[in-house]
């Protein structure tokens, strides 16, 4: 990847570069940074090719700045067939969020047929044409929209693609790409014809597969806010077909003007 990376590693710490800034306050980190830094160090230091990270939750009650960042991790459970780490992510040696993950065991599908939504009948990455370059988040990933826009009140399918590495010098993994694609869920569910005015409390990634590719399907099934608090939630794809859901915790809230 040619774009500069969203932390680079100094020693023990990981350094952001402004490519990780977020749309509420411009010296600040944006969410999908978080989750994916978290998700990506507990893959790193816990994973095993065993096992499938099929939960990752990670609660953001703290708007960290540029600071360098630590992220400490915690065996809560080694099991046999459960295993469940957690993270704290540490910026300016305040903590700023963490995260859970729970690690199931693979094995095989038992038998017999359970019931499954409709198959996601959308066209590919490469048969839409890249949206019109734009300013604010423009260039942190890539999108192709399929369905609905940012400021329409409309149910909102898209595919979202990293254009970035998550730290500098390491290949993204399957999980790690969407870790850090997984904060896209609040956007894409709580956008309306006003534009985005909730930034969320926390995200929930739910997967019984890891992608496969680079491309990553958001279609949003539900949105709901009163007293301005939201909760959205999207089913995620791949090119092949249904990997899981994102899903998130949102306040009302409005942006720090750019300089």
């Amino acid at each position: 990847m040619a774009n500069e990376p969203f932390f680079i590693l100094e020693g023990t710490h990981y350094v952001p570069t402004q490519a990780a800034r977020g749309p509420w306050n411009p010296n600040s980190l944006h969410g999908r940074v978080i989750a994916g830094l978290l998700g990506a160090e507990i893959e790193r230091l816990h994973g095993d090719p065993e096992f499938i990270p099929a939960r990752l939750t990670v609660d953001m009650y703290k708007l960290p700045d540029l600071s360098p960042v630590e992220v400490v991790t915690k065996v809560v459970r080694q099991g046999n067939r459960i295993r469940v780490i957690d993270a704290e992510f540490i910026s300016g040696g305040v903590s700023a969020g963490r995260a859970t993950c729970q690690l199931l065991r693979r094995t095989e599908n038992p038998e017999g047929a359970v019931w499954r939504p409709a198959s996601w009948d959308v066209p590919k990455p490469a048969d839409i044409p890249p949206p019109e370059p734009r300013s604010g988040m423009w260039g942190m990933w890539a999108t192709r929209r399929i369905q609905g826009d940012f400021g329409q009140a409309v149910q909102k399918r898209a595919w979202v693609s990293e254009v970035r590495e998550l730290v500098g010098g390491r290949a993204l993994t399957p999980f790690a790409r969407v870790a850090v694609s997984c904060d896209f869920a609040s956007p894409m569910a709580n956008a309306g014809d006003k534009g985005l005015e909730f930034i969320n409390s926390d995200v929930t990634l739910y997967l019984h597969r890891e992608p496969a590719g680079e491309w990553i399907g958001y279609e949003v099934i539900n949105q709901g806010a009163t007293d301005g608090v939201s909760v959205g939630e999207c089913l995620l794809y791949d090119e092949q077909g249904p990997i899981g859901s994102a899903s998130c915790c949102a306040l009302a809230q409005r942006r720090a003007p750019r300089p």
